[in-house]
């Protein structure tokens, strides 16, 4: 497991983050883990909508596979 050190958080932040822990009744700690977990979590329509995104910037390549092929055996 790794450990994580989160320095100058705004003490507003923490405040709300020891609220919504006491609520649930769990630990500050358990909480974040909750938190960080879920908001790393990537769905497949959000990959999918990136990937595209990207795509969609990049230039379309003029030269063709098979000629790049043949053209590096001929060295």
């Amino acid at each position: 497991m790794a450990t994580l050190l989160i320095r100058n958080l705004d003490d507003i932040v923490a405040e709300r983050l020891r609220a919504q822990a006491r609520l649930k009744g769990v630990s500050v700690e358990e909480e974040a883990r909750r938190i960080l977990a879920n908001g790393t979590t990537v769905t497949r329509e959000e990959a999918l909508r990136r990937i595209m995104e990207i795509r969609s910037r990049q230039k379309p390549h003029k030269s063709r596979a098979v000629d790049l092929i043949r053209r590096d055996r001929d060295r």
